[in-house]
């Protein structure tokens, strides 16, 4: 599938490992300082203030961009943020599709924007066989993917999108939001993607204490252009906060493997529950697009969402009789939790949205974490019976 570059996840391990110039540390020091003495009005250093540049945020920004296997990444303040950054690369009169069912705060953006005439939008179904030559009609400026989406998990097709689009608009740009997968499970510019973006305070950190983001560009020129918006605009992520990111990247694989191995055998217990109408998992393979995520992606990932027989008032009884799953925000951590996207997530879509999408009341969204996967459907088991 996607070529491997040698020791490519090793490195997550690696990164910054033993590159201290000053003590020679094993672990790079935290560079917490706002500015930086220089040497002189002829020789002025890479480091001179740290929204420009810092130097924990560097090895941050150098290791995740290796992951991805682009030229370089910025570091922002948060997911938000790196969209935010992605989408000043619009003018007025360029046109961007983006994903019905995206992130609920990531759609109320992008609608907000297009109405203040920054860039023009179009929120389209990207999952259909004919969805990449019915968007590469329309002659984009720049394709924003979420696969799998977020709380669906439908999966596009980035090489077809890709690929038909760039046949006939070489200058579009591919952006796809890898948030849900990380690098260690789905690489999007192997797949033809231009940029590739992250809320790192989701797998990355994967320790539920850092709030960040990240925006990996494929090409110099572009890297230069989002490196440009992000110091002008001042979307960058903070030295302590890159810090603690880079320490939960080490273990990223780690997490990842163990949360990927609870999910499958989650999701096929939901599958059997009577009380479960509908399970939406790339790893199960009724899914609709279990093909397509078995041909671009290295495992079905430690997300998934289902919805319940009942209404609302059975949703709420159901969360409210879990004692290991936590309902809360977010997703990705060592813990797992359990999300109502209806109310949470998507309620900035607004209802008529949410109902295109499929955010029903009685869906549910669970962030898989690396408890015991018994315990993780013990939890289930009880609170269903309930």
């Amino acid at each position: 599938m996607n070529e491997k570059k040698p020791y490519r996840r090793t490195r997550a391990v690696q990164a910054g490992i033993g590159t201290d110039k000053g003590e020679r540390a094993i672990i790079p020091p935290l560079y917490l300082s706002s500015t930086y003495k220089m040497k002189g009005l002829e020789d002025f250093s890479d480091y001179q203030y740290s929204r420009t540049r810092n130097p924990t945020r560097d090895i941050l920004a150098e290791a995740i961009s290796d992951l991805e296997g682009g030229f370089g990444a910025t570091i922002t303040s948060s997911g938000m943020a790196a969209i935010t950054l992605i989408l000043h690369l619009l003018n007025p009169d360029d046109l961007l599709i983006a994903p019905y069912d995206c992130y609920g705060r990531a759609y109320r953006l992008m609608a907000e924007l297009a109405a203040k005439g920054h860039f023009k939008l179009e929120f389209m179904d990207q999952y259909s066989e004919d969805a990449a030559s019915l968007m590469a009609a329309k002659r984009p400026r720049m394709i924003f993917i979420e696969s799998p989406s977020n709380p669906i998990m439908r999966i596009a097709n980035i090489a077809a999108i890709s690929g038909a689009v760039k046949d006939t608009n070489p200058d579009c740009l591919i952006v796809c939001d890898n948030t849900f997968l990380s690098p260690i499970l789905q690489n999007p510019i192997a797949l033809g993607a231009d940029i590739v973006c992250h809320s790192t305070t989701k797998f990355l950190n994967g320790h539920s204490d850092v709030v960040g983001g990240a925006v990996v560009a494929k090409t110099e020129e572009l890297w230069k252009d989002l490196d440009f918006w992000a110091n002008s605009l001042g979307l960058i992520g903070a030295p302590f906060d890159s810090y603690m990111t880079l320490r939960g990247l080490r273990t990223l694989e780690l997490r990842i493997t163990r949360a990927q191995d609870n999910a499958i055998k989650v999701a096929d217990f939901l599958k059997s529950q009577s009380k479960v109408d509908t399970v939406f998992y790339p790893g199960l393979e009724d899914h609709e697009g279990y093909d397509t995520a078995q041909k671009q992606q290295e495992g079905p990932g430690a997300m998934l969402s289902f919805t319940l027989k009942g209404d609302k008032k059975t949703a709420a009884s159901f969360v409210n009789a879990l004692e290991i799953f936590a309902l809360a925000q977010s997703l990705g951590g060592t813990e797992s939790l359990i999300n109502h996207p209806a109310s949470m997530t998507h309620v900035s879509m607004g209802e008529e949205a949410r109902a295109k999408a499929g955010v029903t009341d009685t869906l549910l969204r669970l962030s898989i974490g690396v408890e015991h996967s018994d315990d993780l459907i013990a939890d289930l088991t009880q609170a269903l019976n309930k």
